[in-house]
C-alpha cells in the first residue's frame, strides 16, 4: 500500500506472506487484489446478510419481506464489489459506498441498522492512503450526507435517526482513525528502517575511508624508510663499483657502508610493520630499532653527508620537546628531503635548519643548484612532495616547497605550538 507521502512502507511479515502467496498465483498490481479482494468480501456479504435474513432475524422474531431481503443483499454485494475501485480511486470508491448505503437506509426496516463490509474497509482505505486532514474531511462530508440521508428517510422514528447517526460516524471516523494509525506506525517503521540502512552505509563509508587512510600511511612510511636507504645504497654501489680496481680499500669501505645501511633499512622495516602491526619493537622483539624523530637529525645529517655531500645541520631557539607524532612527522620530512637532493643535485650542498620559535617549530631543507643536473619543479615532484604534504597536514604544519633563487630547492614545515618557550633551557631543572 502506497502511503500519501508516495513511499511504499515495509511490510508486515503477515502481508508479505500474503503478497508472495499472491505473485506466486499470478495476482499481482493493485487493481487485480483489490478486485480478489471485492469478489472475496461480497461472497462473504451474500452469506452473512442471508444467514441474518432468513435465520437469525426470524428466531428473534423480525421478519423481512423477501424482496426487500433480497434487494438488501444486491446492494451490499454491489457495495462490496466497488471495493475494486478503493486504491485506485478512494474517493470515488467512497462516493458510489455511500450512495448506496442511502439506499439501505431507505429499504431496510427502520429498527434494523443494516450496514456491509464496505463502508468500513472504504474508510480505512482513505485514512491510510491520504493525509489526515483531507481524510478526515471526505469522511465527516459522508457522515453528514448520510446523516442527513437516514434523518430524512426515518423521520417518525427519531431513535432510529440517532441510531443511524451513530453507527455512521462510528463506522467512518473510526475506521479512518485505525487507517492512519496503520499508516502511520507502518511510516514510522519504514522510516527507522531507512534510518538504519543509512547509518550502516555512514559506517560502511567511515571503515573505507580508515582503510583507505590506513594503507596512506604504509605507503607513506615504507616509502620513506625504503626511499631514504635504498637510494643511498644505491649512489654508494654505483661508487665502489668504479674503485673496486683503482682502490680497493676504498670500495671494502664502501660494501661496508652499504652492509650497515642494509641492516639499518632492515631495522626500520621491521620498525614500520611493528607498528602497524600495533605491536612495538620491546613487544615484538623485532630489533628495538630507535623511533626516529628530531633527537637523531645528527645522525641523519652525517649518514647523508657522507653519500652526498656537504650537510649542515643548524639549530635556532631554545630547543623543547615537541608532540610524539610531530617529532616523527618532521624527521621523516628531512629524511624525504635529503633524499630528493642526494636523487636530483648529486654533491651540492645541503643545510638543514631546525628554528625553535616561541609559538612555533620550524625545519627548513635547502639544497643548492646541481652542477650538471636540473632541480625539478612543483609540478614534476613526485611521490615525496605528496607525502611530506600529507605528514604536514597531519600534524597541523604549514608546507612549502619550491626552488630557491639561487636554482636549488627549499622545503619548510612550520608547526605552530600553544605553548611558549620555557624559562629553562630542555633537560635543565628549574630552581
Amino acid at each position: 500500500m502506497t502511503d500519501h507521502t508516495g513511499n511504499e512502507p515495509d511490510p508486515p511479515r503477515l502481508t508479505k506472506w500474503l503478497d508472495g502467496r499472491l505473485t506466486r498465483l499470478g495476482v499481482t498490481g493493485v487493481f487485480p487484489r483489490d478486485c480478489l479482494l471485492a469478489t472475496v468480501l461480497t461472497v462473504s456479504t451474500f452469506v452473512l446478510l442471508t444467514v441474518l435474513f432468513w435465520v437469525v432475524a426470524p428466531a428473534d422474531g423480525v421478519s423481512f419481506d423477501p424482496t426487500r431481503g433480497w434487494l438488501l443483499v444486491a446492494i451490499c454485494c454491489a457495495q462490496a464489489m466497488l471495493l475494486c475501485l478503493r486504491r485506485v480511486r478512494p474517493l470515488l470508491c467512497l462516493a458510489f459506498v455511500l450512495g448506496l448505503q442511502l439506499l439501505v437506509v431507505g429499504v431496510s426496516l427502520p429498527e434494523a441498522g443494516i450496514r456491509g463490509f464496505a463502508p468500513f474497509v472504504v474508510a480505512y482505505t482513505i485514512g491510510s492512503s491520504l493525509p489526515l486532514r483531507r481524510a478526515l474531511l471526505a469522511v465527516g462530508a459522508a457522515v453528514l450526507v448520510e446523516s442527513t440521508g437516514a434523518a430524512v428517510l426515518v423521520t417518525p422514528d427519531l431513535p432510529a435517526a440517532v441510531a443511524y447517526v451513530s453507527a455512521s460516524a462510528l463506522t467512518y471516523l473510526g475506521a479512518t482513525f485505525v487507517g492512519s494509525y496503520v499508516a502511520t506506525s507502518r511510516r514510522y517503521v519504514e522510516l527507522v528502517r531507512v534510518r538504519a540502512d543509512e547509518a550502516i552505509r555512514q559506517q560502511q563509508t567511515k571503515i573505507q575511508g580508515a582503510i583507505g587512510a590506513e594503507r596512506t600511511r604504509m605507503a607513506r612510511e615504507l616509502h620513506d624508510v625504503a626511499a631514504h636507504h635504498l637510494s643511498g645504497m644505491v649512489v654508494q654501489a654505483a661508487a665502489v663499483e668504479r674503485l673496486i680496481d683503482r682502490d680497493p680499500a676504498a670500495a671494502k669501505a664502501g660494501v661496508a657502508w652499504i652492509r650497515g645501511q642494509g641492516k639499518e633499512t632492515l631495522d626500520n622495516l621491521r620498525l614500520v610493520v611493528g607498528v602497524l602491526r600495533g605491536r612495538p619493537a620491546h613487544e615484538g622483539g623485532d630489533g628495538g630499532a630507535p623511533v626516529p624523530g628530531l633527537g637523531m637529525l645528527d645522525d641523519l645529517v652525517r649518514d647523508v653527508g657522507t653519500l652526498a655531500g656537504p650537510v649542515e645541520l643548524v639549530r635556532e631557539g631554545q630547543q623543547r620537546e615537541v608532540s610524539p607524532i610531530a617529532d616523527v612527522a618532521l624527521y621523516r620530512i628531512a629524511q624525504e628531503s635529503l633524499s630528493n637532493a642526494r636523487q636530483h643535485a648529486p654533491g651540492a650542498p645541503a643545510r638543514v635548519v631546525l628554528r625553535f620559535r616561541p609559538r612555533s617549530v620550524s625545519l627548513e631543507v635547502v639544497n643548492e643548484p646541481a652542477a650538471r643536473r636540473t632541480v625539478p619543479t612543483a609540478r614534476t615532484g613526485g611521490v615525496g612532495l605528496v607525502g611530506m604534504r600529507e605528514r604536514a597536514q597531519l600534524i597541523g604544519a604549514t608546507f612549502t616547497a619550491g626552488p630557491t633563487a639561487a636554482g636549488g630547492w627549499s622545503v619548510t614545515a612550520t608547526l605552530p605550538t600553544n605553548e611558549p618557550v620555557a624559562s629553562h633551557p630542555k633537560g635543565d631543572t628549574p630552581a
